[in-house]
């Protein structure tokens, strides 16, 4: 996998983005050639036309990537690939139309994005073909092992599964429901026998308690052949995206890479932070008196929403939201919203959906209240028992919370104990590995949330 601004993508969704792009690139330089004939490289070269293509690649691509061709957890059928690349032409197509109308001047030649976009569709649909079959073949697959018995072993293996596209197949692995003794010679035989073979690529160790159990001395004459070594908490680590909070000790976090808050760089994510949210209000007026006014037409009762959440360092502030739910809602005491939840207004749901009902929450972050990105803030009034019953759940607000967060897009809102487990999963990973770069790619797939409006319920 390639690790990119902290996060891990599988090197071959790398490969497959860069592969079409060049296609949809020399798609539309293909196009201007047999249009423009011999004029093609003054065209391109001093009419902006190679700035106008690489613009084009762009916006296929983030197209492309907006319709989840890139991640295939998303696709149910391999004929759902083909329906949205058609879409995303389609989109293109009508975008295009649009543009060159309005500005005759953005077109390089006549027919040459008409022609451009025939050539990208017959290419794309070839290549997604051609890179299904390559990618099948047993020497581009790495082949991996689990040492381990249990739910840590069953639980890899399912995520490995999961992520198809990660390249990563079982080849085997041992559970044994024997004593301590009967597990270390069965782990030591199943070491022995791989360490004979030179088809295995990769060992996960996946044992509940590895003293006294681990067939060291077989797995170092591996390692030193080649074959990769590593933790279950790694792997997993990479292929979701989030903490393996089963086992996590205070060790784990002290001798590791990550969770460190340097004042430089929480000095650049603030000025980050107030930068967007001050942008993101004064794009924000014109709309301002519309939303009010479905607010106000929604249900009886005030347009905005003032509620306490606990914030840096426990620190307790107010946060504003437009009121989505009906008036008194809480009556009966503080409650999490739920899916369908009936208090939420039919103005209130579609907010919920676009996030408008968010936009107030630019001014806790102008404030310092909060940054732009980060852990949820969560309310005083579950913050202590969730500390109790999740370990390592105050670690979170060591940091300032955010408007959107790792967790949010990844996973969304959490309304129940075992949610709200999985929720810091992701929050954990976060605060490990936060940098600037990070969080302008969570800004970047917040859009994306937006978009396809997976968003609160």
């Amino acid at each position: 996998m390639i690790k990119l601004l902290n996060v891990y993508y599988p090197t071959r969704t790398v490969v497959l983005i860069l592969c079409e792009a060049l296609i949809v690139c020399g798609s539309f330089v293909l196009a201007s050639a047999i249009v423009l004939g011999e004029e093609t490289f003054n065209v391109l070269g001093h009419d902006h036309g190679i700035m106008k293509i690489a613009v084009l690649t762009v916006c296929t691509i983030l197209c492309a990537y907006y319709f989840d061709l890139y991640e295939p957890q998303h696709i149910s059928a391999r004929w759902e690939i083909y329906f949205r690349l058609l879409l995303v032409m389609g989109c293109l197509a009508f975008a295009l139309s649009a543009i060159v109308y309005v500005f005759p001047q953005a077109a390089i030649a006549r027919f040459v994005f008409l022609l451009g976009l025939i050539l990208v569709v017959a290419g794309l649909i070839v290549w997604r073909s051609a890179f299904e079959w390559i990618s099948g073949h047993a020497v581009f697959q790495e082949r991996v092992y689990v040492l381990g018995e249990g739910e840590r072993a069953s639980g890899i293996i399912e995520t490995i599964r999961e992520h198809r596209e990660c390249g990563m197949v079982v080849v085997g692995w041992d559970a044994p429901a024997l004593d301590k003794a009967g597990r270390k010679k069965t782990f030591a035989t199943a070491v022995e026998q791989m360490a004979s073979e030179t088809s295995i690529d990769r060992v996960v160790i996946a044992l509940d308690e590895r003293r006294g159990e681990l067939p060291v001395d077989g797995l170092l004459s591996m390692r030193f052949r080649g074959v990769t070594i590593e933790e279950v908490g790694s792997v997993l680590e990479r292929l979701t995206g989030k903490l393996q909070l089963d086992g996590l000790r205070p060790s784990d976090l002290l001798f590791c890479e990550g969770f460190r808050m340097k004042p430089s760089q929480q000095f650049l994510l603030r000025i980050a932070s107030t930068l967007v949210a001050a942008i993101g209000l004064i794009l924000f007026l014109p709309l301002f008196p519309f939303v009010v006014l479905l607010v106000r037409l929604s249900s009886p009762g005030p347009v905005f929403f003032r509620q306490e959440r606990v914030g840096l360092n426990g620190k307790i502030f107010n946060v504003y939201k437009f009121r989505t739910m009906v008036l008194n809602a809480e009556a009966e005491g503080a409650q999490w919203a739920q899916k369908n939840d009936p208090r939420v207004t039919r103005v209130g749901q579609f907010m919920r959906k676009t996030r408008l009902d968010e936009v107030p929450q630019l001014w806790n972050v102008l404030r310092g209240d909060m940054s732009f990105v980060g852990p949820r803030p969560e309310r005083p009034e579950f913050v202590s028992w969730l500390a109790q019953e999740l370990p390592f759940y105050d670690v979170r607000n060591m940091i300032r919370p955010g408007l959107t967060g790792w967790a949010q897009i990844r996973y969304g809102y959490g309304a129940t104990l075992e949610q709200s487990r999985e929720k810091l999963a992701y929050d954990l990973y976060y605060v490990k590995h936060q940098t600037l770069g990070l969080d302008l790619l969570i800004m970047f797939e917040t859009i994306k949330t937006i978009l396809r409006r997976r968003g609160a319920q």
